[in-house]
């Protein structure tokens, strides 16, 4: 008896418990300690008398993802193991060599697919297609069957300042090259541009278009807001007179990074608000100061646009700042917040809140939802342009040779994006019809607005708890990998 009330009075005061302002809502105290003793007793009895000794830990853990099963698909619990990775994806941020690698299907070989431009890798000359037979003296071969990139990401990740040695297969080399390559902190780009210029830099440029622009967000990350800054001032500067934002495929991000990216193109107005049951309705406006404006825009979404993707085409779309081509996105209205448990081992990511577009229509799908339901964002009307699951291939091959660093080679692509080719065509009309968007994009004097002048971009705090959209649900991420493992082009990992 004495041992459960410990064992109780441990789940109480560990955290693993409501305020007592919350429980009052939800039930009495006397009817709460009833359930948590419900639930110490079954502990105590599985530990004590199961026919196999249990790790406490893992049953644990298995109570708390069981009770978050009842809630949504988005909330979860992030165990140490993963909270790494999962810091990693929001951050863009690792210690590495700056290459992204995949693995062959039919010979298990670890390929370069393409080195980050300035980093150690690129540095020391490697290149797309190389193969890596070696990481610190073991040989790539010998790495578990379908372990390859899980090990060899494991080995070539860590501390900056340490050194790794990578034997490389050059192609057309007649024998292997060991490098000693010093580790060094590795942004992964979210910010994506039409193709690599000829110093390694991305053009945001369209090739063959007269002054167009394109950016893609690949997901709202700590970084994406300078990164995006950074290239609209680029755009800016060599006269763009048409955009278009690519955000297929994009599962969304940071919450803050997707209003601030909105921002950039409105005026004023409401962006996104958020409501919870126990957190205050928060409306995110649009300030004058910083708006780039001047030019028509193209925003691009799919299926598997969601989230902060969503928030960012809805308010474009209902500010008619830019027509939305594609097809209906994801349908993802749901805000997460990570909630740091074990003084941050471990997290809680939760689901506290929706968002509304401005426009006060609905996004978020319900389980039930149909087609005919009003949720998601729709492309403009006369603007739906669907994908087979053959163009979604050709697609993504497309892209990943723009994706891969070559010297002096221009990508070799003959796929026609349909989707893109729309925008496109609306852009022109609206260049020829209109002389005034014929004027290189502006942005508005800072100082002009004092009172809503927005902040130059810097790199999202670490604020603990801080509101964080991650709309991957298993069914949606179990969709995007099954799509991938089918395509030539394999998974790809950065390290």
């Amino acid at each position: 008896m004495v041992r459960r009330v410990m064992v109780l009075a441990l789940f109480l005061f560990a955290g693993f418990c409501c305020p007592a302002p919350q429980i009052a809502q939800a039930a009495t105290e006397d009817e709460y300690f009833e359930l948590m003793k419900v639930f110490v007793d079954s502990f105590e009895q599985i530990d004590r008398n199961f026919v196999e000794p249990v790790d406490r830990r893992e049953l644990i853990e298995a109570a708390m993802r069981g009770m978050i099963l009842k809630l949504d698909p988005h909330s979860t619990y992030i165990n140490s193991n993963d909270l790494k990775q999962f810091n990693e994806s929001v951050d863009q941020e690792f210690g590495g060599i700056g290459i992204q690698v995949s693995v062959e299907p039919k010979t298990r070989n670890l390929m370069v697919m393409t080195p980050l431009p300035g980093t150690p890798a690129y540095k020391a000359g490697i290149r797309a297609g190389d193969h890596i037979i070696e990481i610190d003296g073991k040989a790539t071969a010998d790495f578990g069957f379908g372990h390859e990139m899980e090990k060899a990401v494991e080995m070539m990740r860590g501390k900056p300042g340490e050194t790794v040695s990578v034997k490389i297969q050059h192609i057309g080399a007649p024998n292997p090259e060991t490098l000693e390559i010093v580790r060094a902190v590795i942004k992964t780009p979210t910010v994506l541009g039409d193709h690599y210029d000829s110093d390694g830099n991305w053009s945001f440029m369209m090739e063959g278009e007269d002054k167009i622009g394109y950016i893609r967000l690949t997901n709202f990350a700590r970084n994406s807001v300078e990164e995006f800054h950074d290239a609209l001032e680029k755009l800016k500067k060599e006269g763009m007179r048409g955009l278009v934002l690519d955000l297929r495929f994009n599962p969304g991000g940071l919450l803050s990074a997707a209003t601030a990216i909105s921002d950039f193109f409105i005026e004023s107005g409401v962006i996104v608000s958020t409501k919870g049951r126990n957190t205050e309705e928060q409306v995110f406006k649009a300030h004058r100061a910083g708006t780039y404006s001047g030019f028509p825009m193209v925003v691009l979404v799919n299926r598997f646009s969601a989230s902060a993707s969503e928030i960012v085409s809805a308010c474009l779309q209902d500010h008619k700042r830019a027509i939305v081509v594609g097809e209906r996105t994801y349908g993802k209205g749901s805000v997460q917040n990570v909630i740091p448990l074990e003084g941050g081992k471990t997290a809680l990511k939760l689901t506290t809140a929706s968002y509304h577009r401005p426009s006060g229509k609905n996004i978020h799908r319900l389980p039930k939802a149909t087609e005919k339901d009003e949720w998601g964002v729709m492309p403009n009307e006369g603007f739906e342009v669907k994908l087979s699951d053959d163009d979604l291939e050709k697609l993504a091959i497309s892209r990943r040779e723009r994706e891969t660093l070559r010297s002096g080679e221009a990508p070799k692509n003959e796929f026609v994006d349909p989707q893109l080719g729309k925008g496109l065509a609306w852009l022109k009309d609206q260049l020829t019809a209109k002389p005034d968007a014929e004027k290189p994009a502006n942005a508005v004097e800072k100082g002009k607005d004092k009172d809503s002048e927005k902040p130059e971009p810097k790199a999202e705090s670490k604020k603990e708890g801080a509101a964080i959209l991650v709309p991957r649900t298993n069914l949606f991420v179990d969709a995007i990998l099954e799509f991938l493992r089918a395509q030539p082009g394999r998974p790809v990992r950065a390290v």
